[in-house]
């Protein structure tokens, strides 16, 4: 084991959180440490598309994705086997990006301002005054646990009494295939929610969540005709990833000069595609608490910050996943008044809140929903 000098900071997971936080303090003078277990490039099962807050969060963090490594799309289309609606973003275009490339962009400007990054550390844990692993031992005035859903960090610090968790599964591929649409598209079928984003001109990503944990995209994909029928001649390019999709809620996310962020302190389903987004904000709320010198105020940041993606993610799956029949109805509704849809979206990406539905969005969408 190395003892190394005490840093400001040290950050443990070199995820985009723990990245996300490190560039952030680093801009306020900070001396910070990044460790993580893992060597890059470090690739994880997820949807890979940014909405449009998310590539906003970005910039404020100094990172801005140039077009060319992804594919921007303008907005998002619901669809299952009879109906289809979509609506474009009110805030400019989101992007998909493969998440190594995203990872290494982080990377890059983590390096660029001045972030000393240890990987392949192997298992992390605190220790008194910091933290230490079999290789290195470490002081730190303040310690972030960033190590994702299954966080040591967290359960070390006792961190793990949740006011609310749900599961769900996920499974990602990608196929050699060309975008056939501007929108990210979701697929809404009996058993499962498939996510398509395009991550180049000639490759697609596709995601696969649902409650059955053996449910593989291929299973999933001869559920969903009008999808499959688009992919049958198509080659997958990546090998198969799973993954879970957490609803968890956390009483706490500090104590002392400990805090956490991003999936350690508490998830949301995948189904909002908002989870990179939070993790880019509560890192800058992070590094602004840290800068004031407590972490009171950071954690009634972090429930102020997750309470509209929790919201809009128990909306979804209470309407769109929980009832195939209720799932129906309720597309149905959205094809006929797409203005509805457009309004929920621009809640969902921060550009508008619930209040701006009422009274006539929702008295048309009840009217389209009751005659069905």
């Amino acid at each position: 084991m190395v003892d190394q000098a005490a840093r400001d900071v040290c950050v443990v997971g070199g995820g985009p959180a723990g990245l996300a936080s490190a560039i952030m303090l680093r801009r306020y003078g900070f001396d910070v440490t990044v460790l993580d277990r893992a060597i890059p490039p470090i690739d994880k099962a997820c949807g890979e598309g940014l909405m449009p807050d998310s590539v906003h969060a970005l910039k404020e963090l100094g990172v801005t994705l140039p077009p060319e490594i992804g594919f921007c799309f303008r907005g998002i289309r619901f669809r299952d086997d009879s109906f289809s609606v979509e609506a474009n973003f009110p805030n400019g275009t989101g992007i998909a990006v493969r998440r190594t490339v995203l990872q290494n962009l982080l990377i890059g400007a983590a390096e660029r301002a001045g972030v000393t990054l240890q990987w392949g550390t192997g298992t992390v844990h605190l220790c008194e005054g910091g933290v230490a692993s079999d290789k290195l031992a470490l002081k730190a005035r303040w310690v972030i646990g960033a190590d994702g859903l299954n966080s040591q960090i967290r359960r070390q610090a006792g961190f793990d009494g949740y006011r609310v968790e749900r599961r769900r599964y996920g499974f990602r591929q990608h196929f050699r295939i060309a975008p056939w649409s501007p929108y990210m598209e979701v697929y809404w079928g009996s058993r499962c929610q498939a996510y398509v984003s395009p991550v180049a001109n000639d490759e697609m990503c596709i995601a696969v969540i649902s409650r059955d944990p053996n449910l593989r995209v291929a299973q999933a994909l001869a559920g969903l005709p009008e999808l499959e029928r688009r992919v049958r001649e198509a080659r997958p390019v990546s090998r198969e990833m799973g993954g879970l999709s957490i609803t968890r809620k956390l009483r706490r996310v500090y104590r002392g000069r400990l805090a956490l962020l991003g999936d350690a302190s508490g998830s949301i389903d995948a189904i909002t595609g908002e989870g990179m987004c939070l993790c880019f904000k509560q890192a800058a709320a992070l590094a602004q608490s840290i800068r004031r010198g407590g972490l009171e105020d950071y954690q009634s940041e972090h429930v102020r910050l997750s309470r509209r993606p929790h919201a809009m993610a128990a909306l979804m799956l209470l309407t769109m996943d929980s009832h195939a029949g209720l799932r129906r109805r309720v597309l149905a509704s959205l094809a006929k008044r797409p203005h509805v849809f457009e309004s929920l979206l621009a809640i969902h990406v921060g550009e508008r809140s619930f209040l701006d539905l009422w009274p006539r969005c929702v008295f048309e969408f009840g009217s389209a929903f009751l005659a069905g």
